[in-house]
């Protein structure tokens, strides 16, 4: 009876990790190419890019940087 240590276990490839990796230079080259520019918001508008950064930086773990304490 073979014990769980013995067996190799590989991971199954599925998604991009089981394509051609020229398949999938194809499909990053496209990028958000479906997108038409009038819809890119963050690319016309660099102040709303910038605090939707803040807004995400500040929800996630943590809130990112703290100011410094006043003493």
């Amino acid at each position: 009876m073979e014990s769980m240590s013995d067996k190799t276990r590989t991971p199954s490839r599925r998604g991009f990790a089981a394509m051609d990796p020229e398949r999938r230079r194809e499909i990053a080259r496209r990028g958000g190419a479906s997108v038409p520019s009038e819809k890119r918001s963050f690319a016309q508008d660099r102040d709303l890019a910038a605090n939707a950064g803040r807004k995400g930086g500040a929800a996630s773990r943590g809130g990112g940087r703290r100011p410094a304490s006043q003493s």
